[in-house]
């Protein structure tokens, strides 16, 4: 009985695959409402994300994300500073942005509905996100597994206390997120 466990238990360990995102083709976005009249878009230089999943299909997959606040970027120095601050991410107290995706649902071919915990400013709120199976690559001379993934959605800032001293419209409450991310086989 105690051989049986083990080798089930060994057979689970196998059939589950582990990925880290690739960071040199990997990209976490934002973009807000500038004043009504323009977008703003910027990115976080450093984060992490690792799937796991069972499926080759990924339909039981589960995503987990860390995001390094203090290297935002919206190709403004003044502009990342300020958002660096207590007024808005407060990095030295929040140093991290967190998403542990909770469910996954298919929606369509490679298409799927992402639920999960994303917490910024020590506010964890559920956001569902969609997402797109982008396909798999295999390089038979290194004999590596790519696969390539893109999110997409939106958040209110204020949902997560970030600036909320600064009214609409000039900053939109609305946040549109994209990440894009190629992602390595580890095991």
């Amino acid at each position: 009985m105690i051989a049986f466990l083990i080798a089930g238990t060994a057979i689970a360990a196998v059939s589950l695959s582990l990925w880290n995102n690739d960071k040199a083709h990997s990209q976490l976005q934002f973009t807000v409402d500038h004043l009504g009249l323009s977008d703003v878009s910027g990115f976080f230089e450093d984060f992490d994300v690792t799937i796991q999943a069972e499926k080759e299909d990924f339909s039981d997959a589960v995503f987990e994300l860390t995001a390094r606040t203090a290297s935002i970027n919206t190709r403004v120095e003044a502009r990342d500073n300020h958002l660096r601050s207590a007024d808005f991410f407060d990095v030295e107290t929040y140093p991290t942005i967190t998403y542990k995706s909770t469910a996954i649902r298919k929606v369509g071919d490679d298409q799927f509905k992402l639920t999960g915990d994303l917490t910024i400013h020590g506010v964890t709120k559920s956001v569902e996100m969609d997402l797109t199976y982008r396909g798999k690559l295999v390089d038979e001379e290194n004999n590596r597994e790519t696969v390539g993934f893109q999110l997409s959605g939106q958040i209110n800032r204020l949902d997560f206390n970030v600036g909320p001293d600064f009214p609409e419209p000039m900053i939109s409450h609305t946040v549109r997120i994209k990440a894009d991310g190629e992602f390595i086989r580890e095991q």
